[in-house]
């Protein structure tokens, strides 16, 4: 009881650290070999033709969209209840997000609110896998005919929907790998597509936009080879101490995803009696990738408030977090643009009744049926 199980931590280890030495010792430290290396590990992986690697997811989305022209005047729709990287990327470009309320038992985009929030300013949807539960891609792409989507799988390597990879199934995604994430190179994005013609403006954009010939993406930068600054781009580059990592990290992707998967069910087994506790489940056809694993608190049969639940679990040495956040409740959003709790309710409600409890790769038997005892009592 003297140590504390956290919320969640990295799986890292020898591997891990040669490939940082063996990086080092080439003298390749900025974004090379192992970059793209990972890239093209990643596309396999993913079933995409084009992988990206960049800075953070959130440096992934704001690439996405600059290069789909997203700027001042249009409008990107978003969930509400997220991460607040996929609304502020919207602001980046000097476009306004569009709210759209969730389905409080996925956590995910109600598809069946999106075409109200579509018009003739909507240059793109994204659409967030939150958890590790991918989004019903097929069901908001018929809500927004004509319209790119794009898929904010932060949480989502590994997820799979109706036999396809996360990441795979709108115009492009943008992954994580940030150490609360699966696989992690402590930050680090990835956008993956198919579309060759965008991942080659991607490429320049993340390079203050400019121009990459193969030899160069392949084998490094040459002295004489002088590119061309076309594109207002960014400084996005990953660099090869990430990419090692990475690299190491996907090796064990498949291990790491059925670890969890396992200790999923345990949760989902020793947890269904708990009256007040909903756990979560994917629906038929979808492949949860577990990144985190998100209870609801029901307020009505809870033994008392969440957040009180939350202090008497940490009590019991048991981390836990809200699941994200209501994002047009935050300061920001608030204040710019008035919106109230009751204007995406369904996002307020898991805001204040979500519960994500401890599940990662670092934790043992021990710890799972702790977790499961600290809940039970209360």
């Amino acid at each position: 009881m003297d140590k504390r199980i956290e919320i969640s931590q990295p799986a890292t280890g020898e591997e891990e650290w040669h490939a940082l030495r063996e990086s080092l010792e080439t003298g390749w430290l900025t974004s090379g070999p192992r970059v793209a290396e990972l890239e093209r590990l990643f596309s396999e992986r993913i079933e995409v033709r084009e992988t990206i690697a960049s800075t953070s997811c959130t440096t992934a989305l704001h690439l996405i969209l600059v290069a789909l022209g997203v700027g001042p005047g249009d409008e990107v729709v978003v969930p509400a209840f997220t991460w607040i990287t996929t609304a502020n990327v919207v602001l980046y470009c000097g476009a306004t997000p569009v709210f759209v309320d969730v389905d409080p038992v996925t956590f995910n985009m109600d598809p069946k609110l999106v075409a109200a929030c579509v018009n003739e300013r909507t240059k793109a949807v994204i659409a967030v896998h939150l958890f590790g539960l991918c989004a019903d891609m097929d069901a908001i792409a018929a809500a927004a005919p004509g319209v790119p989507i794009i898929e904010d799988a932060a949480c989502a390597v590994g997820a799979r929907y109706r036999g396809r990879p996360a990441g795979g199934l709108a115009r492009a995604g943008a992954f994580s790998l940030h150490p609360r994430k699966i696989m992690t190179s402590g930050e680090g994005g990835l956008v993956t597509t198919d579309d060759v013609q965008l991942a080659e403006r991607l490429r320049s954009l993340r390079n203050h936009g400019a121009s990459v010939s193969e030899e160069v993406r392949h084998h490094g930068p040459r002295p004489y080879l002088l590119p061309e600054f076309n594109l207002l781009g960014f400084n996005y580059r990953m660099t090869d101490l990430q990419g090692a990592v990475a690299c190491v990290q996907l090796s064990k992707l498949d291990s790491l995803l059925e670890e969890r998967r396992r200790w999923a069910a345990f949760y989902q087994d020793a947890l269904s009696d708990v009256s007040w506790l909903r756990v979560p489940r994917a629906p038929e056809g979808y492949e949860h990738g577990w990144q985190a694993f998100v209870c609801f608190v029901d307020p009505e049969l809870g033994p008392r408030p969440r957040n009180e639940l939350m202090d008497q679990l940490l009590q019991a040495g048991v981390s836990t977090r809200p699941g994200t956040h209501a994002v047009h409740c935050l300061g920001l959003y608030r204040e710019r643009f008035g919106f109230k709790p009751e204007d995406f309710p369904r996002a307020w409600d898991c805001d204040r009744q979500s519960l994500a409890i401890p599940l990662h790769n670092r934790m043992t038997s021990a710890d799972y049926e702790r977790v499961v005892a600290a809940l039970r009592s209360l």
